[in-house]
């Protein structure tokens, strides 16, 4: 199998196949950094900031596209 055709979500469900190749690896070595250097207090401040900005955004509209 190609790295560009296959699909880690069902694929490497029990693991990933191809550890040498994966191509999610930069994104597990920039989280391991970030979990390291970061500490604990930091990630729940984070956390919190990010629900506050949450709560006090306007509500978003969808409105479907009818399409007759």
């Amino acid at each position: 199998m190609e790295t560009s055709t296959i699909n880690c979500s069902e694929v490497c469900v029990n693991g990933c196949i191809q550890p040498d190749r994966c191509q999610n690896q930069a994104h597990v070595e920039s989280a391991s950094k970030f979990i390291s250097e970061t500490s604990l207090d930091q990630m729940h401040e984070m956390a919190e900031a990010a629900r506050r900005k949450k709560l006090t955004a306007p509500p978003v509209w969808v409105i479907p596209d009818w399409q007759d």
